[in-house]
């Protein structure tokens, strides 16, 4: 539910690139699925980029806000009043997609699962997982240079791709299946959830990744159907239902992809 900056000062803000889902999303989703108001700045007003620039993106800052130490790159998560001296006016800024979704897995209890320290790590060993995943997509259309257009790497990219989709899909679809399995025999997940009895960033996580790779592969995914009917069926479209997700997905707040992680080339899909 991200809320406009102009309404009383919410306690979370993502700092990323504006219009497109990227590596942002997960963050977005976590938040989200806890229905927990944020802004995106980016989003939320046309001088929100300029702050994550300046917080995040510049080659020289020696801290990115209020004291806290330089950001590599966004996506970020700047918490008011949660800095050292919690409630004394510094924010605290975090970065790197999985530190920023640990964090709010500790903060935001609807998404940690019970089975205590265990659990926790277990869902921290999927959501890292997926975001490895996430990455090596990324990296079919952009296997050379990040720098580069996807057009001066086309025949790398063409046989990434084919590695990627005969080789590494299959293989982490098996590993999240197996985790499915696992915690439906086991921890009481119905089939529904990946670590435990209830929804966690495991859940969020994975089913981005998924949603990213039907997008980039529509062709590889609806094959790969026939060999993960419950996880790209079941677990998929029950993620979508759960909490706040179902307002968020159907909403405006939900950016399409485009020339983020997941990008769609038909030469890249399966032929």
């Amino acid at each position: 539910m991200s809320q406009p900056p102009s309404t009383a000062l919410p306690h979370y803000e993502l700092l990323y690139h504006p219009g497109i889902p990227g590596r942002g999303e997960f963050i977005r989703l976590a938040l989200e699925a806890a229905q927990t108001p944020y802004t995106d700045l980016s989003n939320a007003s046309p001088s929100g980029y300029t702050t994550v620039q300046q917080t995040c993106m510049s080659p020289k800052n020696l801290s990115s806000s209020d004291g806290n130490p330089p950001v590599f790159a966004p996506p970020a998560l700047r918490i008011p009043g949660g800095g050292q001296s919690e409630g004394g006016g510094k924010a605290l800024v975090i970065a790197q997609t999985p530190n920023i979704l640990w964090y709010l897995g500790e903060k935001l209890g609807v998404l940690a699962p019970g089975g205590g320290e265990a659990g926790r790590y277990h869902v921290q060993q999927v959501v890292l997982t997926a975001l490895d995943l996430n990455n090596e997509v990324h990296d079919t259309h952009h296997p050379v240079a990040v720098g580069k257009y996807y057009e001066e790497q086309r025949e790398e990219a063409l046989k990434k791709a084919k590695d990627v989709r005969e080789t590494r899909i299959p293989k982490y679809l098996s590993y999240f299946d197996r985790v499915r399995q696992h915690n439906e025999r086991d921890g009481g997940g119905q089939g529904k959830y990946l670590v435990g009895e209830k929804l966690s960033i495991a859940d969020t996580t994975v089913w981005q990744v998924l949603d990213g790779l039907m997008f980039a592969f529509p062709k590889e995914m609806e094959a790969r159907k026939k060999e993960f009917p419950e996880l790209l069926g079941a677990f998929y479209e029950n993620v979508k239902q759960e909490g706040g997700l179902k307002d968020y997905l159907s909403s405006k707040r939900r950016l399409p992809y485009s020339m983020g992680v997941f990008r769609y080339y038909k030469e890249l899909d399966r032929q």
